[in-house]
């Protein structure tokens, strides 16, 4: 299971995504995806990783904001424990009525990988369970 955690932020007007996700999980795929060796927290790790990261994540996950198509800055990762954390951002957010997310990490490698998704507008806080087959939803607020 993957969490994407959504919050608008009214003050820099963004909207601000952190997504954690197993690292032997997002090895796996990325490895098989683009044919290479991460080796994720190891002297051997490739230091372009970043660039993979990003990569991926722009092919499976998508945001509309307010039914407009809306891409993310890929700000970096973390490693904590078995966890990598990706922290992402939506620039240039005025207000939010709805977010419509598209989540397909891991779904490809892992069939019955859920990807719960935890969002904060205001004071209105909502959230959905993706998967393979259903992995697309909208949030109104």
């Amino acid at each position: 299971m993957s969490l994407t955690q959504i919050n608008f932020s009214s003050k820099s007007k963004s909207v601000q995504i952190i997504i954690n996700v197993f690292m032997d999980d997002i090895e796996t795929a990325l490895n098989k995806d683009y044919d290479i060796d991460l080796q994720l927290t190891t002297e051997k790790e490739l230091k372009e990783n970043d660039v993979y990261f990003e990569k991926y994540l722009n092919e499976k996950l998508h945001f509309k904001v307010n039914t407009i198509d809306k891409k993310f800055n890929y700000i970096g990762k973390e490693y904590e424990g078995e966890l990598v954390y990706f922290y992402l951002e939506i620039e240039n957010i005025n207000a939010v009525d709805q977010i419509t997310i598209s989540n397909k990490i891991l779904v490809k490698h892992f069939p019955k990988q859920e990807n719960l998704i935890k969002s904060k507008v205001g004071k209105v806080n909502k959230s959905v369970l993706l998967d393979a087959e259903n992995y697309s939803e909208t949030l109104k607020y």
